[in-house]
């Protein structure tokens, strides 16, 4: 069955990656950005895509930071296509360095892609989708939330496991409206996707130095190194879209919590499992167990 898929942060990496591989999938995808004008080979490339294999891919404004941008990107598809039926978060930014040096004003901007702009696209989305009585939401997450966590990574971990938390809370307060929640936990894929290269660097440059320089000289080169060799030299971050796809094809009422894509194997696989049964558990012995999986 075809689906309405808006998916965040589509320009690059995972979500560019996801995009492409739901419309080949037989689904009608918006993929967002937060300014398709300055992206242009990223639009071309979905456009080209769209004409070659006839499959519906659709670039659209979404600036994850503005209420207005958000609320104008839902109504664009709704007039559209009529309805939304899958909701994927996968904006996201990172920041490399020492976090001391990072301003409060980085850490700040960070949290608002990361955290806080998914719930402005949550509160434009979701009346539409409760009225539908039925629908999927995809968070992209990490799995620094709950894995190894190496240092200099600090905001974009501190960031994400605000998601983690924020998509818990709407898993359980949707599962009544007929709207399942699945966490994809992709590992440190360090090659494949500009998400390392695109980095925020620490505002305090000063600051930074001092760690640089002193006792930390060189770390910031063995975090980088040490990741890259923990992963496999197989691992493809394509793996996630294709996660996805199969997320979005399954029944309803049938989809997990998470779902894990991580070639280095972190930890976070057997943490988060442990975590999420004692979540299951106090819900059972809260008289809520029925809002772990909606009915199929």
């Amino acid at each position: 069955m075809q689906k309405t898929i808006l998916i965040t942060g589509a320009s690059s990496g995972f979500g560019a990656m996801t995009a492409r591989a739901l419309a080949r999938a037989g689904h009608k995808v918006y993929a967002s950005m937060r300014d398709p004008s300055a992206r242009g080979a990223a639009v071309a490339e979905m456009e080209a895509l769209a004409g070659k294999e006839g499959v519906v891919l659709r670039p659209i404004a979404l600036d994850v930071t503005s209420d207005a941008s958000a609320e104008a990107a839902i109504q664009q598809i709704l007039g559209e296509a009529g309805q939304l039926d899958v909701l994927i978060h996968n904006a996201g930014h990172m920041g490399f360095g020492p976090a001391e040096a990072f301003s409060p004003e980085q850490l700040a901007q960070l949290y608002d892609v990361n955290v806080v702009g998914t719930q402005r696209v949550n509160r434009a989305a979701l009346p539409h989708m409760r009225a539908l009585g039925r629908g999927q939401m995809i968070w992209v997450g990490s799995s620094s939330t709950r894995g190894g966590t190496p240092p200099f990574l600090a905001p974009y971990f501190a960031a994400k496991a605000g998601m983690d938390a924020l998509a818990q809370s709407y898993a359980l307060e949707l599962v009544r409206f007929g709207i399942e929640t699945t966490i994809v936990v992709p590992g440190a894929f360090t090659r494949g996707t500009e998400h390392f290269h695109h980095a925020a660097a620490p505002a305090d440059a000063g600051r930074a130095g001092l760690y640089w320089s002193g006792p930390y000289e060189s770390v910031d080169q063995k975090v980088l190194k040490g990741l890259a060799a923990l992963e496999p030299a197989d691992a493809d971050p394509a793996e996630v879209a294709a996660a996805i796809v199969g997320l979005v094809a399954m029944p309803h009422g049938k989809r997990p919590l998470r779902v894990h894509i991580d070639p280095s194997q972190d930890g976070a696989e057997i943490v988060n499992g442990v975590a999420d049964r004692v979540r299951a558990q106090l819900l059972e012995r809260i008289g809520l167990a029925d809002l772990i999986h909606p009915q199929a």
